[in-house]
């Protein structure tokens, strides 16, 4: 028995025909839309922002959807954990972004290196910054510019 497929013409063209479709990004997206971000969404966000459990806490810094105060607060959490993931949200606004340059954690100031979002000064500051590491992922993500 042979495993080559002999298709006429006619059943190659169906095949064709009947291929499935790939979607971009977008337009799968546009398929399945998020829900609304709602007040009770918001409220919600404000009470894990404020749990005990800093693994917690972090999945409220992680929010695309926290408020601007909440990220404000989160950036200043005694666990460097929550603060990191302030450090790399998108959605993290500027000015919270510019007061955590001087974090005293390097893994905080790393994953500010690598948020796309820091503002220009913040990368010059991180640039100049005491750790190695640091400077090293900076460097790295101003390479992607050259790319």
């Amino acid at each position: 028995m042979s495993c080559i497929r002999f298709n006429t013409p006619a059943q190659r063209q169906a095949m064709r025909d009947h291929r499935p479709v790939m979607l971009t990004p977008a337009e799968a997206a546009a398929q399945h839309p998020a829900p609304p971000v709602t007040p009770s969404k918001i409220a919600r966000l404000r009470l894990l922002a404020a749990d005990a459990n800093p693994k917690i806490r972090e999945s409220a810094a992680s929010s695309y959807h926290a408020p601007d105060d909440l990220f404000a607060l989160l950036a200043r959490d005694s666990v460097e954990g929550v603060r990191a993931c302030v450090a790399r949200n998108e959605s993290t606004p500027c000015d919270v972004l510019r007061t955590m340059a001087g974090d005293p954690s390097e893994r905080v100031r790393g994953f500010l290196a690598l948020n796309f979002f820091v503002p220009a000064d913040v990368m010059d500051q991180l640039a100049h910054d005491s750790s190695e590491t640091v400077r090293s992922l900076v460097d790295w993500k101003s390479s992607l510019d050259d790319a």
